[in-house]
């Protein structure tokens, strides 16, 4: 049931707040992530989700910027 609503991060309209819930990556990707504060049941709120401009998230007070391609990783509820 829980797989059922895991959605990709890529797909979150500006404005929604979501929580992380894994990320589909290897290693690499998942300590870099994890050095920018983004860790299972972190709340993430989308800022900009315009195609074909930047993809931008708010976690606990920081704005940053993600590739599109990584927020696809990026697995939330």
């Amino acid at each position: 049931m829980e797989n059922e609503k895991r959605r990709p991060l890529s797909n979150v309209r500006a404005g929604e707040t979501v929580t992380l819930a894994g990320i589909e990556a290897g290693r690499g990707l998942h300590s870099r992530l994890a050095s920018m504060g983004l860790v299972t049941n972190v709340e993430i709120t989308v800022v900009s989700n315009n195609e074909p401009g930047p993809f931008v998230i708010s976690v606990k007070n920081s704005k940053m910027m993600l590739g599109r391609g990584m927020a696809h990783k990026i697995m939330v509820l």
